[in-house]
Parts: C-alpha cells; structure tokens; sequence
C-alpha cells in the first residue's frame, strides 16, 4: 500500500472545511492532519506539520490563497478550491496540482488526489530530453525549459527558450514527438506553433496567456491560445 496523503485544510469558512473533511475522510489513503480558517495562524504553523498537500481556498478575505500559495515550502503540494469560473494562474509554479471547483464533488475531489499519487509514482522518471541541436547533439533538463516555438527560419526545427534567456535549436523535430518527449504535466500546446511550460503561465483567459517571461524591462510576453487547443489547456488547470 502506497503512503497516505497527508493533507491540510486552509477555508474562512467553517461549513466549507467541514464538507471537505467529510470528503476527504471518505476517500482511501487520505488523511486531514488539520484544517484553518485563518491564513496566518495556517502560516505559523505549516511548516511544523507532517503533511505533503495543502488544500486551499482562494477567495478569502486579508490574504487569499494565492498569496498563501507563495509562502508555503515547495515541499507541499497544493489544491486551489474556488467558487468562480475563473481560471487564475499565478502561483501554477509553486507546485499547484490542480483547481477544484466549488461546490466541491467526492469524484472530483479524487480526480485531484489522484494526479498527486502519479506524480509521487513518477517522480523518478527521466526528466531531461535528449536531441540534435545548434550545439550538436545535446541533453537539455526540462525543468530549464520556459517556452518552445517553431523556428521561423525552418518550420522543422523548434526554439526552445530556456530560463535563463538563452536559446536552443531542435534540428527536424516535429511537435508530436516532441511532447511525447516533455512530461505532459509541466508543458501544454496552446497553437500550432508554441508550447509553453505550465511554470511560465502567469495568467490566462479563452483566448490569451501572460507568461512571466520578460521581453523587455516593462513587459512580459503574451501568446494567442489557438481555439482547438483550449480544451487541452483548461484540462490541466483542473477543468471540470
């Protein structure tokens, strides 16, 4: 048997964390160390409980879960709840698993804890690519990767950004193969021609993203989600 989910609860609302508890009571090898309906006092004490996930609200008053999201150790795996539609990106690189929506379903609730037992199970996988490039055959880590576009010199080579600005070439790899390659819960495809890394997304909407890659000292880089491709985007940030 796998090791239990050890999970702690963050809601200003009492009823909200007494729904989850029932929730989370009923599904095996999850258990609730503690829930909070104060952000400080869950940031007091956080980082002295045995537990690996952090269930939070977003919407809450004085701090919301967002900002909590930002101060918790990367060792804690995160679940946003939220009442609204919106699908708010922010904090996506600080180790968010998924976004649950309000009114909270057990099927759903599961779907999350789920994802967090495949990334324990797959931890251990490769997590670099190896390809010709530019630079010569070359093994590129893809924790390093912020961004990948087809080449506007040749449409069969891809530019991989990467996150320290600079760039590599992939010599004739087309997309399909090369997300086949990447761990598909750290890059999507959002058009035909760009794939971006979850952990580069700052914010979205239908129809655009706002990465957190600087093009100059005053803005960030913005790219057009193509309409097929939306779905497959929305999927990973927990679309229900």
């Amino acid at each position: 048997m796998s090791s239990p989910i050890k999970c702690v609860i963050l809601d200003d609302e009492i009823l909200a964390i007494s729904y989850l508890k029932l929730l989370c009571e009923q599904i095996e090898n999850v258990e609730v160390i503690k829930a909070f309906n104060d952000p400080k006092i869950f940031l007091k004490e956080i980082n002295t409980l045995d537990c690996n996930v952090c269930i939070l609200d977003i919407e809450m008053p004085g701090m919301n879960g967002l900002q909590v999201a930002e101060l918790i150790s990367d060792s804690k795996k995160i679940i946003f709840t939220t009442a609204y539609k919106e699908y708010a990106a922010e904090a996506f690189d600080l180790n968010v698993i998924d976004y649950v929506r309000k009114p909270i379903k057990k099927e759903r609730l599961i779907q999350a804890f789920e994802k967090i037992k495949e990334i324990n199970t797959n931890s251990a996988k490769k997590n670099f690519i190896e390809w010709n490039t530019n630079i010569g055959k070359t093994v590129i880590f893809t924790q390093q990767i912020s961004y990948i576009k087809t080449s506007e010199i040749d449409s069969r080579d891809k530019e991989i950004l990467l996150k320290d600005n600079s760039i590599i070439v992939l010599k004739n790899l087309n997309f399909k193969s090369l997300l086949e390659m990447l761990p598909s819960k750290d890059f999507v495809q959002i058009n035909k021609k760009e794939i971006i890394a979850i952990s580069s997304i700052k914010v979205f909407s239908t129809s655009e993203i706002v990465t957190n890659i600087k093009i100059n000292h005053e803005n960030f880089l913005k790219l057009h989600i193509g309409e097929s491709y939306r779905n497959a985007l929305l999927e990973v940030f927990g679309n229900m």
